[in-house]
């Protein structure tokens, strides 16, 4: 059990209250964002952010979740343990007022938590509301104490159930089937949650396990090294080009700033932001400061050592070339702002970055010249590049749509100008692109196809990007930019969507289609503009019947309601291996029509999941490459070789 250290008053008393539980399960999606698989994830975060939360204040050492047969969920610390004394306003156990109500929690009193983490301070009372039934077992004063609750009404009244040694909590639930789509939790999914938290706290160690199979799993994260370690799993195979990992601890009046760096051989930039403990993929004030004393501090180390040429310098691209970077901030009272919340908005806690930044980087720097020296030649480089490149940059900035040039010869443009209204589809290859432009909609739909296979930016510096023809023609067309550059507002589409054809090679364009964005116009897919079109894969015909499957069991399904229970005669099925093989008609009901498509919206769970797999997927190495597929080969279906 952890040791306390400090806070030792944590009684009901600290548990304020703020109320209004009854919405939830009328709009579940307003409090854990969907009733999908990303909401049902959503609710094992919660719990863990209240150990979490303990781990934060000094109180917590271990945090176990457990994936149980019947989907249900378990999470269990060694915490100080909820409170089960009487609330002087609520007139009931504190654990109760907890769990059934909105924003209670020891998190609200800053003399039992700093600062806290969460889903925007929901608190467990979401998951309690949200659960078919929730048992929590609560150890503290030497006592075991268990409630049940049943879609976040209590079934019987706190009870003391014996003696009990340690403190603790444990949470134990089933997420409501009437309320959730799906109920079976994917592991990869928490397991690149946990991880993360993991890393975000040094020294506290997480496991995971799944019982749910006779092959029952476990996994444990704990990093001692924090920060500093996550980087070099960030980093993953590319080679760095200094051997320390850049790391310091700062504590200002407007936050603590904790921030670790390294550069690399290769050419993206890889920064994550954190604010207690919320992944900020939008950013905000914290990296705005991260990123100005970056670009001042190496630009003056630079001037004050003469490396640069007459009127040399390097800009903030330059810089963070790369660069393999996380800095976390704990911040008492932070303001999310942003279209999914995740933006930090506090202004006092730029300058305090900046400064921890400036002085901690520029001691680095004059401490470690061979490091140095390094990391301004890389910079140049890319500085190099970066001129190099300015003409075709040139191409992809905008004015109201466009700026100076003309749309692309081969992109078949839509005639509404609103772009909250238009949608534009990336097609593989000139034949499928064909159809799909005299199936469309014209009104709203717009075609690009593409030749062949683009440029993998993940091995290619700005000018190479912007010298390859496709890339020049896409960012030209969806007219916002591309990295510093890029500003969502111009896109000129808010649905990118990417069509391919079924087979290997289709898969491959789409992989590289999505290192693109995710490397080059991240913005686009955390706003959700980007989406994968799903093209059926047979058409079965019976007479003048024919019907559309997206899948071999769609397909069986199909056949037998077209034989009506008889032995199968008379039905054809094709199998499409491309999107050509589809005429525009075809084309337009299976795939185009909004009526009746499937697409995918693309998003990002986990930033740095999806950056170590597109490092793996698209980098220099290909041992990691060849480990990933010989692990996955055996999710393949459909494959044509």
């Amino acid at each position: 059990m952890a040791k306390s250290r400090g806070g030792e008053d944590y009684t009901s008393r600290q548990i304020q209250v703020l109320k209004g539980l009854e919405a939830v399960r009328k709009r579940p999606g307003m409090y854990i964002g969907s009733t999908s698989a990303r909401g049902l994830h959503h609710l094992v975060y919660e719990v863990v952010d209240n150990s979490i939360d303990e781990a934060m204040a000094g109180h917590c050492e271990l945090v176990t979740v457990v994936l149980h047969p019947g989907d249900v969920v378990s999470v269990v610390d060694d915490g100080r343990g909820i409170p089960v004394d009487v609330h002087p306003t609520e007139n009931v156990p504190g654990v109760e007022v907890a769990m059934t109500t909105l924003h209670a929690g020891g998190k609200f009193d800053k003399s039992s938590y700093k600062v806290s983490g969460g889903l925007h301070g929901v608190g467990v009372s979401v998951v309690n509301a949200l659960s078919e039934w929730l048992e929590v077992e609560v150890l503290r004063d030497g006592r075991r104490y268990n409630q049940r609750y049943e879609r976040g009404v209590k079934t019987k009244e706190l009870e003391d159930v014996g003696p009990a040694r340690g403190t603790g909590t444990q949470v134990v639930f089933r997420a409501d089937p009437e309320v959730f789509t799906e109920l079976a939790y994917d592991a990869a999914i928490l397991a690149a949650r946990l991880r993360e938290l993991a890393f975000l706290n040094k020294g506290l160690e997480i496991l995971l396990r799944d019982e749910r199979t006779d092959e029952e799993t476990e996994e444990k994260f704990r990093y001692d090294g924090g920060l500093s370690e996550f980087v070099s799993y960030l980093r993953g195979s590319r080679q760095p080009i200094h051997e320390e990992v850049i790391s310091f601890e700062a504590s200002k009046p407007e936050a603590e700033i904790e921030l670790a760096m390294q550069y690399d051989e290769g050419f993206s930039e890889n920064t994550h932001t954190f604010v207690n403990n919320i992944s900020t993929h939008e950013g905000g004030t914290h990296l705005t400061g991260l990123k100005a004393a970056l670009t001042r501090t190496v630009n003056d180390y630079a001037r004050k050592n003469n490396i640069f040429k007459k009127d040399e310098s390097l800009s903030g691209d330059d810089v963070r070339e790369g660069l393999t970077c996380v800095l976390s901030v704990k911040v008492m009272e932070p303001q999310f702002e942003g279209q999914t919340k995740t933006k930090l908005g506090n202004s006092e806690v730029r300058g305090a970055v900046e400064a921890s930044v400036n002085e901690h980087l520029a001691a680095f720097l004059e401490e470690n010249p061979r490091a140095a020296k390094a990391v301004i030649e890389k910079s140049l480089q890319a500085a190099r590049a970066r001129e190099a490149a300015r003409k075709a940059r040139d191409l992809a900035r905008t004015k109201s749509g466009l700026e100076g040039g003309v749309l692309p010869g081969k992109l078949a443009d839509c005639s509404i100008a609103d772009p909250a209204l238009s949608e534009i589809y990336l097609v593989e290859g000139d034949s499928a692109g064909g159809s799909a432009k005299q199936g469309r909609d014209r009104s709203f739909q717009a075609i690009l196809p593409l030749k062949g296979k683009i440029l993998n930016v993940e091995k290619a510096r700005i000018d190479k990007i912007l010298s390859n023809d496709e890339i020049r023609a896409m960012v030209t067309a969806i007219g916002a930019g591309i990295r510093d550059d890029f500003d969502i507002e111009r896109a000129r589409y808010h649905k990118i969507i990417i069509m391919t054809d079924a087979d290997v090679d289709g898969a491959h364009i789409r992989t590289l289609l999505l290192t693109f964005f995710f490397r080059q116009m991240r913005a686009l897919i955390d706003g959700g503009y980007v989406y994968i079109a799903q093209p059926p894969l047979y058409r079965v015909r019976k007479g003048k019947t024919e019907r559309y499957a997206y899948s071999d069991a769609e397909r069986d399904r199909e056949i037998a309601k077209l034989s009506n229970g008889k032995a199968p005669k008379g039905i054809s099925i094709q199998r499409y291996k491309g999107l050509g093989e589809m005429n525009p008609e075809q084309l337009w009901k299976t795939t185009m029509d909004p009526d009746a498509r499937t697409i995918l919206r693309v998003t990002v769970e986990s930033a740095s999941a999806a950056n170590d797999i597109f490092s793996r997927l698209m980098g220099d190495e290909v041992a990691p490459r060849r480990a990933f597929i010989e692990k996955n080969a055996r999710y393949v279906r459909n494959l044509d070789v």
